[in-house]
C-alpha cells in the first residue's frame, strides 16, 4: 500500500519544516545553546505542523535518530480528546516520576491539550510546578483560549501559521516534480488555495487528484474532480450581489446546484474571493456567509445574497432592536426593523423564532440606538482578549436596559457566567446596562417556518429541502 503523500514528506529535522522560522530558528538555537525547557505549547490551526515539531522535538532532545515509524519508550504521545479525565493525568504524572528509559529526557506529547478537563488540568498543574528534571512535556491545541492561563504561563508558547499561498505552491511543485506527476501550475495553485495554507491538507488534495489522469492533470479537470465552481460565476455571483439583482443571483443559484456544487461550497469560495480582495460593497456578505451550513443550507445562501425575504411581511411583527451578530453594526431602531427583511430574521440570529414572529417589540426606537455593541465588544478586547474570544462566537438582543446574550455553545455560557468574568462586561458595558448570558437553550429555533421556506421555494422553482436538520435558522 502507497504511504500517503503528507506522510511521506513529514519533516525529519526542524531545518526541514516549511512555513513556520517564527517557530523553527528559536527552537534551533536553544537546542544548540542546551537550554532546554520543562514545558512547550505549539498553539495553531490545524495541518500546520504542531504535530511533527514536537515528535522533531522530542527526538531532538534525546539525540534519537528520526524516522516518522520509530517508537521510542521515552517518547509518548497522548490524545488529549480521548485522555480528558484526571485519571489519565494522575497516571500520566505517577508513570513520570520514573525515569527514562534510553534517553536524557521523558518527553510527553499532548496532542489537543484543551479537551483536558477542568480537574485534568489541576492535575497537570501541579506537575508543570515541580516538574521532575527529567521530564519534558509538550502541548500542543487549536484552541489556544481554552487553555488555562496558569498552564500556559508555565510553558514557552510557540505560534505556529497557515502558510501562503505562494509558500504552499512552491511545496506543492517540489513535491510533484518528485512524484513525477503532470500536473499543470494553475491546477496546483488552485489546489493550494484550496488546501487553505495546511500543509496536511493540501497535500492529501494532491494525493487525491494525482489519481485523475495518466496525462496532463488540468486546473478544469481538479475544478470538476473537487465539484468546484468556475471563478467566473463566483465573481458573477459578488457582481449581482453588489448590484442587487435578486433575479440573476437566484439564476445563477439554482445552475451551480443543479450542476453538483454544494451551496456551502459556494460560501466557502466566495469567502476567499472577498478577503483575497476586499471591497467595501461585498464586507456585509462576511457576516452571513459562514452561517451557510446544514440545515437548510441552499435557503441561507440565498437569504444572505439576495435578500429574498424582503417582501414577505408578518402581520404586526417586529424584531427585537439592536439584534446583531456579534461584531456586527446594531440593527436599526424597532420602528424601522420590521422583521420583512433578512436581517430581521436570519442574521439576527434571534432566539425563538416561532415565539418572536406572533410578537411586536415593546422597546422605543431610544432602547435600540442607546447601546453601542461594536463600542462594547472593543472594551472588552481592550480589558480581556480570552473573553472577547468568547463574545465572537455569541449573538444579543438589547432592550429596556437589558443586553442579552445567547452563546452559541455551552462552554461559552460556562465562560461568560463566572463572576470574574462577567464583572468584566458589566464593566465594559457601563452606565445602567444589565447584561443576562442565557441558556445555550434559549438560542435555539423552536420550529420551523414553513412561509419563509415556501417564499424561497416559489423563487427557487422547486422545493427547498432540509439538508441535516429540523430548523432552517439553528446552529
Amino acid at each position: 500500500m502507497a504511504k500517503a503523500l503528507y506522510r511521506k514528506y513529514r519533516p525529519r529535522s526542524l531545518s526541514e519544516v516549511i512555513g513556520q522560522r517564527q517557530v523553527t530558528e528559536p527552537l534551533i538555537k536553544s537546542l544548540e545553546q542546551k537550554k532546554i525547557s520543562h514545558a512547550y505549547l505549539f498553539v495553531g490551526p490545524r495541518g500546520c505542523g504542531k504535530t511533527s515539531v514536537a515528535r522533531i522535538l522530542a527526538h531532538e532532545v534525546n539525540d534519537f535518530p528520526y524516522e516518522i515509524e520509530d517508537d521510542y519508550v521515552d517518547i509518548i504521545e497522548i490524545d488529549g480528546a480521548s485522555n480528558r479525565g484526571i485519571d489519565n493525568i494522575r497516571e500520566l504524572r505517577e508513570k513520570a516520576a520514573i525515569a527514562p528509559t534510553s534517553g536524557k529526557y521523558k518527553v510527553y506529547i499532548i496532542d489537543e491539550v484543551h479537551m483536558l478537563t477542568k480537574e485534568a488540568f489541576n492535575a497537570l498543574l501541579k506537575t508543570l510546578e515541580e516538574p521532575p528534571a527529567h521530564v519534558i512535556f509538550i502541548m500542543a491545541t487549536t484552541d489556544a483560549y481554552k487553555v488555562p492561563v496558569t498552564i500556559t504561563s508555565r510553558a514557552q508558547t510557540y505560534t505556529f501559521k497557515l502558510a501562503d499561498t505562494k509558500i504552499m505552491l512552491d511545496y506543492l511543485k517540489t513535491v510533484a516534480t518528485k512524484e513525477k506527476f503532470k500536473i499543470d501550475d494553475d491546477a496546483l495553485e488552485l489546489i493550494a488555495k484550496r488546501g487553505g495554507g495546511s500543509f496536511r491538507d493540501s497535500l492529501s488534495l494532491l494525493d487525491q487528484i494525482s489519481t485523475l489522469s495518466d496525462q496532463q492533470i488540468t486546473k478544469e479537470m481538479v475544478i470538476v474532480a473537487l465539484g468546484l465552481p468556475q471563478d467566473e460565476k463566483i465573481q458573477a455571483l459578488l457582481a449581482n450581489y453588489a448590484a442587487g439583482d435578486a433575479a440573476k443571483i437566484t439564476t445563477l443559484i439554482k445552475d451551480l446546484l443543479s450542476s453538483g456544487v454544494k451551496a456551502e461550497t459556494l460560501a466557502e469560495e466566495m469567502i476567499a474571493v472577498i478577503i483575497d480582495a476586499p471591497r467595501p460593497e461585498l464586507i456585509p456578505l462576511l457576516a452571513k456567509l459562514p452561517d451557510v451550513k446544514s440545515p437548510f443550507a441552499e435557503a441561507k445562501l440565498i437569504v444572505a445574497l439576495s435578500g429574498v425575504l424582503s417582501d414577505m411581511s408578518f402581520s404586526g411583527a417586529t424584531c427585537p432592536p439592536s439584534t446583531s451578530y456579534a461584531g456586527a453594526p446594531a440593527e436599526p431602531p424597532a420602528s424601522q426593523a420590521n422583521l420583512s427583511g433578512p436581517s430581521g430574521i436570519y442574521a439576527s440570529g434571534r432566539p425563538n423564532l416561532k415565539r418572536s414572529l406572533k410578537k411586536t417589540s415593546s422597546a422605543t426606537p431610544d432602547d435600540a440606538i442607546s447601546f453601542d455593541w461594536g463600542g462594547f465588544i472593543a472594551r472588552v478586547r481592550d480589558l480581556n482578549e480570552a473573553i472577547y474570544a468568547q463574545l465572537l462566537r455569541t449573538r444579543h438582543t438589547y432592550s429596556g436596559g437589558v443586553l442579552n446574550i445567547f452563546p452559541e455553545k455551552r462552554i461559552v455560557k460556562t465562560i461568560l457566567a463566572r463572576d470574574n468574568n462577567k464583572r468584566i462586561l458589566v464593566d465594559a458595558a457601563s452606565g445602567n446596562v444589565k447584561i443576562t448570558i442565557h441558556d445555550v437553550e434559549d438560542y435555539t429555533v423552536e420550529s420551523t417556518n414553513d412561509e419563509i421556506l415556501d417564499k424561497i421555494s416559489d423563487i427557487m422553482g422547486g422545493e427547498v429541502k432540509n439538508d441535516g436538520g429540523e430548523n432552517p435558522f439553528e446552529e
